[in-house]
């Protein structure tokens, strides 16, 4: 029986779909909302999905699953929940919360999750890290023995910092905290102009802050052009807090890629205290337990597993630097709350500001006493060492002044060593932004411990700063480069290994002796007293 020309047409049609046909399909695992509010979604279906796992809402937003429980799944929702309701549909990504990262988010403003908010279009070509992975071994590190100069005086003499440290900065609200971060980053764009090994890349994460100050540091280092070299990772007051939470540990990931590639990186969290309260908030409304102060029992575990992240690489995977400067609010200068006492506890040394001392004019208003840094001696230069020694005195300073108003007649050691110790408290003040170079510290501290300042007024001192630097030798400042190069940092030698660089040492000059002379060893114009 022969076909009608209809049929043999439907049958060549059958068979050419039946030869294409494809049995590839996409099976998707979709939950359903059984309850929102606040910011967190009860998700009812999702029986594979994994912990930190991302999930996106039928509206487009996406989420983060915090809570596995029996009968359903806690979901931190990124963004606002007005646009879920009761019955959408969930569906699972696959992967777990990852951010781009790579030399191509230099100079760019960008969220928690990685996206520009600077207004300037997408990121170039760039690859992309998971915002929580594992800190590195014990056999992948080394010991610090890199300086990371902040260009602040009080900072690289009393409580120097290293490559790979973590170095808290602590204080009440409006003692400087930032301003010290700040000029860290500045002081990097005279060293990142100099060989590549030494650049210095910097990430800035800004958690809980008002929109109108991250706008005002984004214009400040556009205007040093230290944004070319800088992160900025913004989690703004008005953010929800899943992002605040967030916000550190994509900083870090982006900070990660320059250690992991053989680079140094310098990370700043301002503030940490803003993201415990941002996961506090979230952990009681998943209605985790509360433990002291409504925090939930994991938050020391928050802060650890972030700040171990930062660490000197050992020379066989690369030998880069991750270096962290963790800030955290305290309130009246209680540094013995829960939270202080927890980060205290994970960094390398902290930088202790205070209220009273911001307030007398001494800024930096770091309290000597209370400021340590564990292993940021060891990466010290030896000439700052050989010349800050006697800064020691600071601290034994402040209790003498303090019992000194009690009396009026006191010894004459006593008085030298208030008269010595005013002096050097005012050599160690310094304008916001105007961070020094190493050489110039150096210079203006031996000064200051050799008593070349004592008989002068406390008035003078700043004056007499800027005299040193204006009259001071160039090869001085030559031969005091030639020592950070030459010398391993940290290292104990003669005192004699600097006579061969023409940067003699001597030892601590008396006050007759100072004012007597019209220039010193250093080759600096000494200022008599008037």
């Amino acid at each position: 029986m022969e076909l009608s020309p209809r049929a043999a047409e439907l049958t060549t049609l059958l068979e050419s779909r039946i030869s294409n046909f494809y049995t590839n399909f996409q099976v998707d695992e979709i939950g359903r909302v059984v309850s929102v509010g606040d910011g967190i979604a009860r998700v009812y279906g999702l029986n594979e999905i994994q912990a930190g796992e991302m999930v996106e809402f039928s509206s487009g937003v996406k989420g983060i699953a915090l809570n596995l429980e029996n009968e359903n799944v806690g979901i931190v929702v990124f963004g606002s929940d007005t646009a879920i309701k009761e019955g959408d549909l969930v569906k699972r990504t696959g992967s777990i919360v990852d951010v781009p990262a790579g030399k191509a988010m230099l100079g760019r403003v960008v969220d928690a999750l990685g996206v520009p908010i600077d207004g300037r279009g997408a990121l170039s070509a760039h690859e992309r890290r998971r915002v929580e992975v594992k800190a590195p071994g014990i056999i992948e590190r080394k010991s610090v023995h890199e300086p990371m100069q902040t260009g602040l005086k009080a900072v690289d003499s009393l409580v120097p910092i290293g490559r790979g440290q973590r170095e808290l900065i602590i204080g009440d609200r409006q003692t400087g905290k930032t301003a010290i971060a700040i000029d860290t980053i500045l002081n990097q764009k005279q060293l990142n102009s100099k060989a590549d090994s030494e650049t210095l890349y910097c990430v800035y994460v800004a958690i809980g802050q008002k929109r109108s100050t991250v706008a005002q540091l984004v214009q400040i280092l556009s205007e040093a052009n230290a944004l070319e070299y800088s992160i900025l990772v913004a989690a703004t007051a008005s953010d929800p807090a899943p992002l605040q939470f967030l916000a550190p540990y994509s900083g870090c990931a982006m900070g990660e890629y320059f250690r992991d590639n053989g680079m140094h990186a310098l990370i700043i969290y301002d503030d940490l205290s803003k993201q415990a309260v941002a996961y506090r908030q979230m952990s009681l409304l998943l209605r985790r337990p509360p433990g002291r102060e409504a925090f939930p029992g994991d938050v020391f575990y928050l802060h650890s597993r972030l700040l171990e992240r930062a660490a000197k690489r050992s020379d066989q995977t690369g030998a880069g630097s991750l270096t962290a400067l963790p800030v955290i609010e305290t309130q009246a200068g209680d540094v013995s709350a829960y939270i202080p006492t927890n980060v205290i506890s994970i960094t390398d040394g902290q930088i202790c500001l205070e209220t009273e001392l911001f307030y007398r004019g001494i800024r930096p208003a770091i309290n000597v006493g209370l400021s340590v840094s564990r292993v940021g001696s060891a990466a010290q230069l030896k000439a700052m060492k050989q010349v800050c020694g006697s800064l020691k005195e600071l601290a034994q300073y402040r209790e003498v002044a303090a019992f000194a108003q009690f009396g009026s007649d006191l010894d004459a050691a006593t008085q030298a060593l208030l008269n010595r110790g005013a002096r050097l408290t005012e050599i160690l003040k310094q304008p916001q932004y105007t961070p020094l170079t190493i050489e110039k510290q150096i210079i203006v501290i031996y000064a200051a411990v050799n008593g070349f300042c004592d008989r002068m007024p406390l008035d003078k001192i700043s004056q007499y700063e800027k005299e040193i630097l204006s009259t001071v030798k160039p090869e001085l400042l030559e031969s005091l480069k030639g020592v950070s190069k030459e010398f391993p940092v940290g290292h104990d030698g003669e005192p004699e290994v600097n006579q061969p660089q023409g940067l003699p040492l001597p030892g601590p000059s008396s006050p007759a002796a100072s004012s007597a002379s019209t220039e010193d060893s250093f080759g600096v114009q000494v200022i008599s007293e008037p």
